[in-house]
């Protein structure tokens, strides 16, 4: 079985120390290599603060957050930003592709900020927008894209640098049916080579197409964990 690369750890988080409920309430989540975890609740439920946690975009209250090893909620700003750059790729529900920048640059911006050697950043870029479908596009401005295909770029934009976990937020939120079940595809395939996936999702036919394993929050706590097929593919 494979080690866990998400270990939540009593995680508690008030935002407001005066109000009843905290937006998580002593967590304790595990995700293990090569899983897909589709994370459901109604708005409220803590789904966005626990993706953020994850990320590092907040800290939690009480309790401990530790992504592929790294204790993230005691990183410094500086180490913060050393983590998302090499640590997880993020793919958000309105894309946040950079307009003023054609594809190929928007995907390679995290490799420059990691200051990987362009040629080889190029290579990398090239590969995945192939990979993904994507590099007839590679000139053309996130404008010019239907939204299917500027999920498609964040994609490769987020696994530019090969990172060991894929954080979505609410991926299919933004595109039509066709467009949704086509990255629908493509967040399965990438879990059916070994990429480990969270995402937070309102959308259920993304979790029972995605997702290896499907858990549920209500009011900052874990209500349902479901084992919903066999976790796909191989152990990064």
């Amino acid at each position: 079985m494979s080690t866990p690369i998400i270990q939540i750890r009593g995680v508690t988080k008030t935002y407001d120390r005066s109000e009843a409920a905290p937006a998580l309430a002593g967590l304790d989540l595990e995700v293990r290599a090569g899983e897909a975890l589709a994370v459901l609740g109604r708005s409220g439920s803590g789904k966005s603060t626990l993706l953020n946690l994850i990320a590092g975009l907040d800290r939690p209250s009480e309790g401990g957050v530790l992504v592929d090893g790294v204790a993230v909620h005691e990183l410094g700003e500086a180490a913060l930003a050393e983590y998302r750059r090499t640590r997880i790729g993020m793919v958000f529900q309105f894309f946040n592709l950079l307009d003023d920048l054609n594809v190929e640059d928007n995907v390679l911006l995290p490799a420059q900020l990691a200051g990987m050697r362009r040629e080889k950043a190029r290579a990398r870029a090239a590969e995945l927008l192939k990979r993904l479908g994507v590099a007839r596009h590679a000139a053309a401005f996130p404008g010019r894209l239907s939204g299917g295909e500027r999920q498609r770029v964040a994609v490769a934009r987020a696994l530019m640098n090969r990172p060991p976990l894929l954080l979505a937020d609410e991926p299919t939120g933004a595109l039509d049916t066709v467009s949704a079940a086509d990255v629908r595809d493509l967040l399965t395939g990438l879990n059916a080579e070994g990429q480990t996936i969270l995402l937070v999702t309102h959308d259920t036919a993304l979790a029972e197409a995605c997702a290896s394993r499907t858990i549920e929050l209500l009011d900052g706590r874990l209500v349902r964990d479901t084992a919903t097929a066999s976790a796909a593919g191989s152990v990064r």
